[in-house]
């Protein structure tokens, strides 16, 4: 099983985050952040990932340290439990509706961390207290960390909820594809010898 545990402690955040790829998509996620926490429960059900994961930050101050360092974490968590990445399916698609909104996110796991994120919100958007633009910054510290290539395309939406949700519903999705191993891939899915 393709297991890992991170644990990141700063003077902004603590996190402890435990992922097993090849789980059933059982969760126990708890930021303090609500919205962020519903966020990563369908990331992880839809990606089949047991996951527990729980951070503690200076959200008295902004949930941004928070958001940043989980993604920094996760992101290091799923990078150490794909191990060698021998016979890794390698690339993962998924075109995820939710409601109104529409969502499609491509997953390469290159080694060579890279985003594109296109999503526009509504100008009213109103998420209780959550900032809809720290789901930029939390991809950027996931894909920075993980070593892939991220492509997050918002085709349309009204609802600002609806968006991101299908973003992280796709995101699972797409990296439950690209995780998968494949037992006619011999070796690493590359002709460049390393990922």
């Amino acid at each position: 099983m393709r297991k890992a545990k991170i644990e990141r402690k700063t003077k902004e955040t603590t996190i402890v985050a435990e992922i097993n790829l090849d789980g059933n998509g059982k969760y126990s996620i708890n930021t303090s952040i609500p919205f962020l926490d519903h966020m990563l429960s369908l990331m992880c059900k839809h990606g089949l990932f047991d996951t527990k994961l729980k951070a503690k930050g200076d959200i008295e101050i902004d949930d941004h340290h928070t958001v940043e360092d989980v993604g920094i974490v996760l992101g290091k968590a799923i990078k150490q439990a794909l191990g060698d990445m021998k016979s890794i399916s390698r690339y993962g698609q998924a075109s995820v509706p939710m409601d109104e909104a529409l969502a499609t996110v491509s997953v390469d796991i290159s080694g060579r961390p890279y985003l594109v994120y296109k999503a526009e919100f509504p100008k009213k958007s109103k998420l209780k207290d959550f900032d809809p633009d720290l789901i930029e910054d939390f991809l950027h510290a996931f894909v920075s960390n993980c070593g892939i290539t991220l492509h997050v395309n918002v085709l349309y939406g009204r609802n600002t909820h609806h968006i991101i949700e299908a973003v992280f519903k796709g995101i699972g999705r797409a990296l439950r594809q690209a995780v998968t191993i494949d037992p006619r891939v011999k070796g690493l899915p590359t002709t460049k010898g390393k990922l």
